[in-house]
């Protein structure tokens, strides 16, 4: 975060795009970037990208290159991360200043994540360029990997409380499993009081109660376990994409509901 506040802060242009070391812009990103950016002054101007090797992180490529441009605001809660992966932002100068830096905490950090979140906070837009104008290199010792799982975490849990799950009065937790009842743990008090229901697949699991052992609470929370279509929207998934052959997006499709008003991916 100190690095790229003090290259901002040391440079003139109204207009800032970033890229790290490792990385290759492909000849034409500036001029296609700047094209939107010069009308959108308020956005996080984003692309496509070529991953390098191409084998590597299969799923997560596939997932920020094809999401929807309103997916881009939506998909904001999952492990992924920023919605535009962050060597590929160009933004006007004003965005910087408006979110007022990266977060100069130290190692550790996910200070893409956090001034994703406070341009999001600030009502800003996101949006991507549609062609691959970067090269995006994976190494197994990029600072990504440096990050702790647990802190982005409590940082998307933080996030999606006071995005969502603040404004519905009750809602369903899709995953029976361990990250479903991790998610459900992670909650303040007052919403998980909002949990009317986890809802599954697994037959041994159905029909059940999950009950919330570890809570302060002399009566212990006790959620029933359902099938996933008697689940009544809104609800949070906490469901990898692509892991199931299908299946699992077979089965959110056949329930005809609607991202980003029905339900929010938390994965």
């Amino acid at each position: 975060g100190y690095a790229k506040n003090k290259a901002v802060h040391q440079s003139h242009g109204k207009f800032l795009c970033f890229l790290d070391a490792d990385d290759i812009m492909l000849p034409t990103r500036v001029q296609k970037q700047y094209n939107l950016a010069v009308y959108n002054h308020n956005a996080i101007v984003g692309s496509r990208f070529r991953r390098e090797p191409a084998d590597s992180t299969l799923r997560y490529t596939r997932w920020a290159n094809g999401l929807t441009p309103a997916q881009l605001t939506m998909q904001i809660y999952t492990s992924n991360g920023p919605t535009v992966v962050m060597p590929t932002w160009f933004i006007h100068r004003s965005v910087f200043n408006r979110v007022g830096g990266f977060s100069e905490a130290g190692a550790g950090t996910p200070e893409d994540l956090i001034f994703f979140y406070n341009h999001l906070r600030k009502e800003g837009s996101i949006i991507r360029h549609d062609e691959e104008l970067l090269v995006y290199r994976y190494h197994p010792n990029a600072t990504t990997f440096s990050i702790h799982e647990e802190t982005i975490w409590d940082l998307r849990v933080k996030e999606i409380q006071e995005r969502v799950l603040g404004l519905w009065e009750s809602f369903t937790i899709w995953n029976a499993g361990k990250q479903g009842r991790k998610f459900f743990r992670s909650l303040l008090p007052e919403n998980q009081e909002k949990v009317t229901a986890f809802c599954d697949v697994d037959v041994k699991k159905i029909g059940s109660f999950y009950t919330y052992e570890e809570s302060w609470k002399k009566i212990k929370p006790k959620v029933p376990i359902i099938h996933f279509k008697e689940a009544k929207p809104p609800l949070i998934i906490c469901m990898k994409m692509e892991l199931t052959d299908g299946v699992f997006e077979a089965n959110l499709a056949s329930v005809n509901l609607k991202e980003g008003i029905d339900y929010f991916h938390f994965s």
